[in-house]
């Protein structure tokens, strides 16, 4: 996880997104333009919360989102997506 110089605000969080599965259970080699978009990622920033709604998500958890959840950034050579905390699904314990 890369020290991130950038705030989410209110209740938006950025995630940085997993790797899309290039090869299947089974072993076959998935090729780049038939893989899936990830819905997995780890959260790198939080913003503060709504008044009186703090987030329950926090850096370092692994969450499950929509497939067309949040909005897609470049911050230096990375990717990342930033969605409001209603777009995530679950939390990976």
């Amino acid at each position: 996880m890369a020290d991130i110089k950038l705030t989410p605000l209110k209740d938006r969080v950025l995630v940085e997104p997993h790797e899309a599965e290039v090869k299947t259970s089974s072993g076959i080699i998935i090729p780049e333009s038939a893989q899936e978009k990830p819905q997995k990622g780890t959260v790198v920033a939080v913003g503060e919360g709504k008044k009186d709604e703090p987030l329950t998500v926090s850096v370092g958890d692994v969450v499950l989102y929509g497939k067309y959840a949040g909005t897609e950034i470049k911050f230096g050579d990375k990717d990342y997506l930033i969605m409001r905390e209603d777009d995530i699904l679950l939390i990976e314990k």
